[in-house]
């Protein structure tokens, strides 16, 4: 076991997903629990307080501390055993709650309590915080399907607590007494309403309730004991279900009908409002009229016609029943991603958690919605609203000030006149994700200061040393203390390049984007992001981790030496720059461009890695190469000297040099180099990637368009979108040559012209990086809207395709997927005969220069096994694979020994 105090880790782990910063002492990334066992009992030896976290998605900063941080979720994870008839799983703290989902499914069973986080939270963080979820008003909390725990004390004391444990020695003594002591307190206080998540859950040790002490650690926040070991229940799963839609006119005519939907026996029952949706553009397509919607689940006898009768019962604005898993799934991500997507308003204010967890009676919820917006008018504050209206929780982010001290006052104003009407409603400040520091000191507008000090005592006999995350729920620190959002200095944002047109220009409230929610960690299912992280599982190597570390720099306490970090250079060094973040993370992080960025500050005026000058400048070499594509061949093809240029050029020697075409499409087709007729003039972009290596794909894309009545042309003059420059981070070439570009399209651009792209990373830079590349530049303006991909322009002009009767697997470019969508080129392949299969398997692996830079091979191909390559292995000799990037192309050629082609080329035997 290692204590790891190192700059970049200290980094990491400043924060959860709260407002909140603390510079831990150290970190344990332990393998076993006996390394937990050591590493406390290295805090005891040390007097460290030590702080257990699990996934890092706690968002009132209950996994951050001054203290010794023990993150469980890297290698102490796993399903120790699994009893389907007692419908019992014992698992580990570090336990990613879809891991245990998918032992468990196989046997009709699951854990009930389902956060929005579930791909990436861990069950030791879901004890600690007491989680609930989605379907919590139906299979409960976390508290109640926990049966027994395995804990630890600071002191080194391992218990096994539980209603069916023994309960003998001083720890039990002391908590009799205390409950003794205390009765009628307790009873009155301590609500049995299923969100009272506040405090801690000291029913649990009345008599009547069995004395059961495992069930009162739940919630405790890692404040009393460290978990090690936990046995839980399971719920049987739904034969079949349904999901009402309901629309409403408002959040809160939603809020009022909660009472009226209950005795349904509903699953589920989630709310949005119009704001929440707006957020995620085409989504509202799959909803009934309304400003608010119910997400009512339903199961049991013809679910289905229950939940017609459900919807009749109600004065609806629309209503509608899906029973169908993949549009259900559609809707769900709405909500599931609603933490992220909060945290910008429509205007593009930011938001901020802190009030974002509050819940009351679910018969009071209409009530306390109508005062609390009546709350935000009165302090000039916006939000979206969200959540488990079925328990009257909800979740909202607040545009709060947290940049200067008047708005900092604020914060703290509203959150007492909040805290105070929470507890008017007899609510709770936190009704699933716990106190942390966002709540902690407010407690006392909830609960006596008798039942304060109980909490106190109930620390003190676990903890009588008040070291296990200190500031938490006892004595605890300021709500508006240690808060991570800072402003960029001006040695940082006034020199930056990019412009940032989606954050007022600043580089600073770029990197507040990350708000922790840790979506880049998940490990399975489907999508882009993040795939060094899916790779390496290590925390630097996750967009979240990037983006930290980033607001680390910013920050100058742990990170000091600004652009030239090493730590930031080390964690960015495996970002494939694949853009997938820019469309899976809920707040539009573009690591990217960041990336792209830093490269740029990184190196300016400083000698480059020489990869950035061999395939940063790779445009230029190979216009060179062009000129004798037989002897760059058979150099490539030497062992020798294919070996001395990838030395000399930053190669990693796995990699096999591309093959050069006999003759580059824009000297083959220079007739194309003319002025067009007609209603559809189209200028065929000749990216450097397909002029030079693949011209078949330019050849066929031009006789495609031809037959679809396009009149397609090429540039008078070289052109280049600069794209290698950027990935490289070398940002004043590119704009150089994006204005050269420019200037040789602009008499088409001006004439009408539309620009075709066939390489997804070129066409996506367009249409995606433009305005920040150059802002303010109306030919760029142009450029970008006059872009479209291949597909899209067979969508405007249809042809009747013959029959290819063909079966193919596509592999989507990421940055097609982020930035372009496919649609179309799926309904391409349908209209010719194709019976196509989109692969979800993300990211190639090569990614541009980053499969092919030393260093990087292992990682490249990592990726690749992901899903990808098995993907492709599984699929019969006959079906065609296809992928439009030249990066996923190779990649495919060079790992699995199949030739994918581009659907141009494909397309191209399906022309009449």
């Amino acid at each position: 076991m290692e204590i790891l105090t190192d700059a970049a880790t200290l980094a990491l782990y400043t924060t959860d997903a709260s407002n909140y910063r603390h510079v831990p002492r150290g970190v344990v990334l332990p393998e076993s629990v006996d390394d937990v066992v050591a590493a406390v009992a290295a805090a005891r030896a040390r007097d460290l307080p030590v702080i257990a976290r699990g996934g890092g998605t706690s968002v009132a900063g209950n996994a951050c501390g001054p203290g010794l941080v023990i993150d469980t979720s890297r290698h102490v994870g796993g399903v120790l055993s699994l009893d389907p008839d007692a419908r019992l799983a014992r698992v580990l703290p570090g336990t990613v709650l879809d891991d245990l989902q998918a032992v468990a499914a196989p046997h009709g069973l699951r854990f009930g309590p389902d956060p929005s986080t579930h791909s990436r939270c861990t069950i030791g963080g879901m004890i600690g915080n007491n989680a609930c979820g989605s379907h919590s008003v139906a299979w409960g909390r976390t508290v109640d399907v926990v049966r027994s725990l395995d804990v630890l004390l600071y002191d080194g004391t391992r218990l096994r607590v539980g209603r069916d444990e023994p309960t003998e020695g001083r720890i039990f003594d002391e908590l009799r007494a205390l409950v003794g002591d205390n009765l009628a307190l307790l009873r009155k206080e301590l609500s049995t309403w299923g969100r009272r998540v506040s405090g801690y859950g000291l029913e649990h040790l009345l008599p009547e309730n069995g004395f059961d002490v495992a069930k009162a650690l739940v919630g405790s926040e890692g404040t009393c004991v460290t978990v090690l070991e936990a046995t839980v229940a399971l719920a049987e799963l739904p034969k079949q279900r349904v999901l009402a839609v309901l629309g409403f006119p408002s959040d809160i005519a939603a809020a009022d009908a909660v009472p009226q939907i209950l005795p349904w026996s509903p699953l589920t029952v989630e709310g949005v409002d119009a704001e929440l949706v707006a957020m995620m553009p085409g989504r509202a397509d799959d909803l009934p009229p309304g400003g608010a919607w119910l997400f009512v689940e339903l199961a049991g006898e013809d679910p289905a016609g229950r939940a017609r009768a459900l919807a009749a019962s109600l004065e609806l604005t629309g209503s509608a029943v899906l029973d169908d898993p993949v549009a259900q799934r559609r809707l769900w991500r709405i909500r599931e991603e609603g933490a992220g997507l909060a945290t910008r308003l429509a205007g593009g204010a930011e938001a901020w958690p802190g009030w974002e967890d509050a819940a009351v009676p679910p018969e009071r919820l209409g009530a306390y919605l109508r005062e609390f917006k009546e709350l935000m008018r009165a302090h000039g504050r916006k939000s979206v609203v969200y959540g488990h209206y079925g328990e009257g929780c909800l979740h909202l982010r607040l545009d709060f000030d947290l940049l200067s001290p008047q708005g900092i006052a604020g914060f703290r104003r509203f959150l007492e006149e909040a805290a105070d009407l929470v507890a008017s409603h007899g609510g709770s400040l936190s009704g699933e994700h716990g106190d942390g520091q966002a709540r902690s000191e407010l407690l006392s507008r909830m609960y006596s200061p008798e039942m304060l000090d109980v909490f106190a005592r109930f620390k003190a006999i676990f903890d009588p040393a008040g070291r296990m995350n200190p500031g938490i729920l006892v004595e605890p620190r300021k709500v508006d203390a240690n808060l991570r959002v800072r402003t960029a200095p001006l040695s940082i944002e006034d020199v930056t390049v990019l412009g940032y047109p989606e954050d007022r220009g600043s580089f600073g409230q770029a990197m507040r984007r990350c708000v922790g929610v840790g979506k880049c960690r998940n490990t399975s299912g489907g999508g882009v992001m993040c795939p060094s992280f899916r790779a390496t599982r290590e925390e630097q190597h996750s967009t979240r981790g990037r983006a930290h570390l980033l607001a680390e720099m910013i920050n100058g306490e742990v990170i000091t030496d600004g652009w030239r970090s090493a730590e930031v250079h080390d964690a960015l060094d495996l970002c494939l720059s694949c853009k997938g973040c820019l469309s899976d993370c809920p707040v539009d992080v573009d690591m990217a461009t960041y990336k792209a960025e830093f490269l740029h500050q990184h190196y300016r005026r400083r000698l480059r890695p020489a990869s950035h000058y061999s395939m940063g400048w790779l445009p230029l070499w190979l216009r060179v190469s062009a000129r004798m594509p037989r002897l760059a061949n058979a150099a490539g093809r030497s062992k020798v000297l294919s070996g001395l240029l990838k030395r000399l050029g930053g190669i990693t020697p796995e990699r096999a040099l591309p093959e050069f075409a006999r003759t580059p499409f824009t000297k083959a087709r220079a007739d194309l180099r003319r002025q067009a007729s007609g209603d559809r003039k189209v200028v065929l972009w000749p990216d450097s990637f397909n002029n030079y290596l693949t011209p078949s794909v330019l050849d066929a894309a031009c006789e495609v368009l031809t037959a679809a009545g396009y009149d397609v042309v090429l540039p008078d003059r070289g052109v280049c979108c600069g794209l290698t420059w950027v990935s490289t981070g070398q940002l004043d070439v590119a704009r150089r040559v994006l204005r050269r570009t420019l200037d040789v399209l602009q008499p088409y651009l001006d004439a009408g012209y539309e620009v075709a792209g066939l390489e997804p990373s070129c066409t996506a830079l367009f249409r995606g990086d433009l305005p920040a590349l150059l802002p303010g530049d109306a030919r760029a303006e142009l450029l970008a809207s006059r872009t479209a991909t291949f597909a899209e322009l067979l969508e405007r002009a249809p042809i009747p395709f013959a029959a290819l009767d063909v079966d193919t697997i596509t592999q989507v470019h990421c940055h097609q997927h982020a930035v372009l969508g496919f649609g179309a080129d799926e309904s391409a392949m349908a209209a010719a005969g194709v019976r196509n299969t989109t692969l979800d398997s993300g990211c190639c692996g090569l990614a541009g220069n980053f499969g092919f830079e030393r260093g990087h091979y292992d990682v490249s191909k990592a990726v690749a096994e992901d899903r990808m390559l098995p993907a492709i292995r599984a699929a019969s000799d006959d079906t065609i694979v296809v992928s439009d990037g030249f990066s996923c192309r190779t990649q495919i050629a060079q790992e699995s020994g199949r030739r994918a082609v581009h659907l141009a080329e494909l397309l191209r035997r399906a022309l009449p």
